[in-house]
């Protein structure tokens, strides 16, 4: 089981109109690890699996977190924020100066559309695999007449394939760490406070729907050159809509 996925990671990328893709076992690799460390104690209230571990609530925090992890420029933006909000906690600015001082924002990047509600993927293909091995399960809980939320189990198998890949590949470690400290950012921040955070950048707000999200390596250096010589800064602000 744990083979098949690892085959995958070697699948080739796509480069289709300069646009560079993850293949669909490396998505489904790095979910994984993102549900693995982002899951949450089942409540009794959910009608859960008997294998489930743990859970992950809402397509929308998933989206997000997902958008994090392949833009680690905007990663190290919102790091810079919470810097700023937390001047004591040098760690939040070291972690920054540790992606943005790497080629991790180009090396690790793949890129994500503007949609209606900000960045956004379909997941199902990518996900598919993970429940085809009971890795996971998903369902939808309804709400008038519509699906008011998406629910993802990580399940004992998934959690245990999780913890086992790095061993396998050694390169895997990096999304192990990077999911942890990005989890650990947003601990107790539900799926539209992500959103709107997201949203508060000019650059991601600006993206016209159905673009790709652009980098933004470049101001996030000179950000973080000026709060190390002292002198705060931020980029522009978007407007208050966020749709």
């Amino acid at each position: 089981m744990m083979g098949a996925l690892m085959y995958g990671m070697g699948g080739l990328m796509a480069f289709a109109d300069g646009v560079r893709r993850a293949s669909r076992w490396q998505d489904a690799v790095r979910l994984l690890l993102l549900i693995d460390a982002s899951a949450q104690s089942v409540p009794a209230s959910l009608d859960a699996p008997v294998e489930a571990v743990g859970v992950v609530r809402t397509q929308v925090r998933l989206q997000k977190l997902d958008f994090w992890l392949r833009y680690p420029d905007y990663l190290a933006y919102e790091l810079m924020n919470e810097y700023e909000a937390h001047p004591d906690d040098s760690g939040l600015l070291d972690l920054a100066e540790e992606i943005l001082g790497s080629e991790e924002p180009d090396l690790r990047r793949f890129p994500m559309l503007r949609h209606r509600f900000g960045a956004f993927e379909e997941l199902d293909e990518a996900l598919a695999p993970l429940v085809e091995k009971g890795l996971i399960s998903k369902t939808q809980i309804l709400g008038a007449n519509r699906v008011a939320e998406h629910v993802y189990f990580l399940l004992q198998r998934g959690r245990e394939v999780a913890g086992d890949l790095t061993g396998e590949a050694p390169a895997l470690e990096w999304y192990v760490i990077r999911t942890k400290q990005l989890v650990a950012l947003v601990d107790g921040l539900g799926g539209t406070q992500l959103k709107n955070r997201q949203y508060l950048l000019k650059d991601y707000a600006d993206t016209v729907i159905g673009q790709h999200i652009a980098p933004i390596t470049d101001q996030a250096r000179e950000r973080l050159a000026r709060l190390r010589a002292g002198s705060p800064a931020v980029l522009p602000a978007a407007d208050e809509e966020t749709s």
